[in-house]
């Protein structure tokens, strides 16, 4: 955890039933993760919380992370990707996550304020969907996946994307730590 965050005790995470650092951020996640269980549908177990993604660009190693990967059928059909403010300025780092989180171009990703969300087509990059209620549930996940295709990025695309990430999550982060930037 990083240090600008302030921290309110511990909490029980919704999903794992795991003790983790209660945060502001964290307890904006424990929202989300029971509006995907309770208002979408979604099992417990059809969610994966903290997924990481090693990164290795250029030698300098970090990590990034998607806050929740969303299973049907026994594939990732979306990530959600939650940050405070502004949903435009994580797009694209969240477009990358969708394109390195497993080893195929998970379809959908998900970024949200815990307040508003963009449900994004992460093939084609666009904003397909806007609002927390636009977020597939379950039985309209069901559907789709059965007309999609999990494709493979090709490996210059993922060097690409590698680096968006890095750039978006791991450099920000460890700039936001060396500046104790405090959103609260």
């Amino acid at each position: 955890m990083s240090t600008h965050h302030l921290i309110l005790g511990e909490t029980v995470d919704f999903i794992t039933g795991r003790t983790i650092l209660d945060t502001h951020d964290e307890r904006a996640r424990q929202k989300i993760a029971r509006f995907l269980v309770e208002k979408k549908g979604y099992s417990k177990d059809d969610i994966e919380v903290q997924r990481e993604i090693p990164l290795n660009v250029d030698g300098n190693i970090g990590t990034a992370r998607v806050d929740f990967v969303i299973r049907v059928n026994g594939k990732a059909f979306a990530i959600v990707i939650f940050g405070p403010g502004s949903l435009v300025s994580r797009e694209r780092s969240t477009l990358a996550a969708a394109r390195l989180v497993e080893n195929y171009e998970v379809p959908v990703a998900i970024v949200t304020n815990g307040k508003d969300a963009e449900v994004l087509e992460t093939k084609s990059s666009r904003v397909i969907a806007e609002g927390l209620e636009a977020i597939p549930s379950k039985g309209e996940a069901l559907e789709r996946i059965q007309t999609l295709t999990f494709e493979k990025v090709p490996e210059k695309r993922l060097e690409k994307e590698k680096r968006i990430l890095y750039t978006f999550d791991v450099l920000a982060e460890k700039e936001c730590d060396e500046f104790t930037c405090d959103l609260y």
